[in-house]
């Protein structure tokens, strides 16, 4: 019996890794699609992200692309709403996770001024910055690195300082 748990447990890590490479990749894609949105936002709603803070911010940022392509505005408000939620709880659930904070960072920059979702833009832009050198994965570096030389909030010299 122990032996079918120990297994269950590593299948479901294995998945649940390969969920989080595959919606780590198709993100900064879904901020222009909507096909590429709705299809994350199965993913994650397929997967128990409220114990995993990384997936937890990844399926608020996907709502808040839910809020900005769909045509109803109680339906923006709402997934807006919601999104920016689930994102401030996974914050709070890791405060000092990089990735967080680049979903929240990239978020906040393309949010509508007038929902006033912006202040934490420069205290994460300087948590990036500060803890670039140790996102483990080389993947997420890449799409951090990607993000942040697309991005109006980093000055020139605080882009050519990532490499």
């Amino acid at each position: 019996m122990k032996n079918i748990f120990i297994l269950f447990f590593f299948i479901s890590f294995i998945g649940n890794a390969q969920d989080l490479g595959e919606i780590r990749t198709q993100y900064p894609k879904a901020v222009e699609s909507t096909e590429v949105t709705e299809k994350l936002y199965g993913e994650l709603a397929k997967i128990n992200t409220s114990t995993k803070p990384v997936l937890h911010a990844y399926k608020g940022a996907i709502l808040t692309l839910k809020a900005k392509f769909s045509k109803n505005k109680r339906d923006k408000k709402d997934f807006f709403k919601e999104g920016v939620s689930l994102l401030e709880s996974a914050i709070e659930l890791d405060s000092q996770n990089t990735e967080i904070r680049y979903i929240r960072l990239s978020v906040q920059e393309n949010s509508p001024k007038f929902l006033g979702y912006h202040k934490n833009i420069e205290a994460d832009k300087n948590f990036i910055l500060k803890n670039y050198g140790t996102i483990p994965s080389k993947t997420l570096k890449t799409i951090v690195k990607d993000f942040v030389l697309n991005s109006n909030s980093f000055n020139e010299t605080e882009k050519l300082g990532l490499n």
